[in-house]
């Protein structure tokens, strides 16, 4: 290259010069397979892209920056760690005279691809409707019997019974020991699990395995024939494979994800003290709350009893007699009093009328002149002479009779 460029000390090229011929050489290179081990993966959810840093799988010291589409590394279901195969495209940016990796697509190897195959088969189960919440049974509170599918002498069958006992000494366990990895795994987990469904007297299931094992040994735990049945299962299914790392398919089918077998254990079976304490409590406030129920109910008895009515049924009757009496007293005085004022205006009356009556006039030395007519109708008081001509036979009444007169003369008054 030096001397295609006659390049010398004296005849030096600018490092322009040499970034642009490697950028050009890089640049016809195309796009490349390359296999190496992720060491650092950085990528947000609102980040078009991310950015990885590539370490040889052998030589650990050597690595290269990648950057690619966020959803290419999505898509491979790949993390830190992860030993991949990517196909990329050389890029050397002139300008600051760096090298990188532009991945174009990114293949996992080893456990990542099959992590890849698990979360492919796991999105199709669950586009069926497998993994629907809906589907999910509850648990009973106190199961008649459990069923335990685990490795025969494993610590997960010792730490279910263990726990369960501790918290329910009278707990029923029927325990069927499988295989808990390799290929006798899942026609023996299925079979035990189909025994344990049509036994009338279990409740609730539990496959359990101890944790701390690879991806590859908890493979049956993710097959599909497995998942299938225990959807297909009637009784409620607990998934405790214990390993929270890699997530079995199956803990997405079952009712009950559990963390550990121990956990399985307590979610299962309730606690036996805590039941007593609640029930205790439950007790205590049933108690409590119906002394004051009675407490509120004696205080409004005491209240009605307390009232006037209650105390003296009679109350009422006697206040109306009490009223009508003073009702009637009081009527009696007026109409006392009406007929007294009554009384003394006709005594006054009498007294005018007898004062201006004709006896006491005739008392006073008057008398009354009557003159008989010729065609006997009747006595008239004479009260001008024409009524009494001479000759017209008369009466007149004094205070002690009266007297017949004839009459002799009359004469006008002066």
């Amino acid at each position: 290259m030096a001397g295609k460029l006659n390049n010398s000390p004296d005849n030096p090229v600018s490092l322009r010069v040499v970034n642009d011929l490697v950028g050009n050489w890089i640049e016809r290179l195309g796009t490349i397979w390359v296999e190496g081990q992720i060491g650092s993966l950085s990528m947000r959810p609102n980040w078009k892209f991310a950015y990885i840093t590539l370490h040889d799988a052998d030589v650990s010291e050597t690595s290269c920056k990648v950057i690619c589409p966020a959803s290419v590394v999505k898509r491979a279901h790949i993390g830190e760690k992860s030993h991949v195969l990517i196909n990329a495209q050389p890029q050397f940016f002139r300008g600051k005279g760096e090298f990188q990796l532009r991945a174009l697509e990114i293949r996992p190897l080893g456990e990542g691809q099959l992590l890849m195959r698990l979360e492919q088969l796991r999105k199709a189960l669950d586009a069926e409707g497998l993994f629907d919440p809906r589907l999910k049974r509850r648990l009973p509170f106190l199961p008649r019997r459990i069923g335990l599918i685990t490795g025969r002498g494993s610590d997960a069958e010792r730490d279910v019974i263990s726990v369960a006992r501790d918290r329910w000494p009278e707990v029923d366990i029927h325990v069927i020991n499988t295989a808990v990895q390799g290929p006798k795994t899942v026609p023996q987990v299925v079979a035990a699990l189909s025994e344990l469904d049509n036994e009338e007297l279990v409740d609730v299931i539990i496959i359990a395995r101890g944790g701390g094992s690879s991806t590859e040994d908890l493979l049956p735990f993710s097959e599909e024939t497995l998942i299938r049945a225990v959807s297909r299962a009637k009784t409620p299914v607990v998934s405790a494979i214990g390993h929270d790392r890699d997530t079995p398919i199956l803990d997405n089918v079952a009712d009950l994800r559990a963390s550990t077998p121990t956990d399985a254990a307590k979610r299962v079976v309730p606690d036996v003290i805590e039941e007593r304490r609640r029930v205790a409590e439950c007790r205590t406030r049933a108690n409590d709350a119906l002394r004051r129920w009675v407490d509120k109910e004696a205080h409004m008895v005491e209240q009605l009893r307390n009232r006037p009515v209650l105390l003296n049924p009679l109350l009422p009757v006697q206040q109306r007699s009490d009223q009508l009496g003073i009702d009637w007293a009081n009527l009696r005085r007026a109409i006392t009093s009406l007929v007294e004022r009554e009384s003394a205006t006709t005594s006054r009356l009498r007294s005018t009328v007898k004062a201006l009556g004709p006896a006491n006039t005739l008392a006073r030395g008057y008398a009354v002149v009557q003159v008989q007519p010729r065609d006997k109708s009747g006595d008239q008081v004479v009260t001008s002479i024409d009524q009494a001509p001479p000759g017209s036979q008369l009466r007149i009444r004094v205070t002690d009779g009266s007297i017949t007169a004839a009459g002799m003369s009359v004469r006008p008054a002066d």
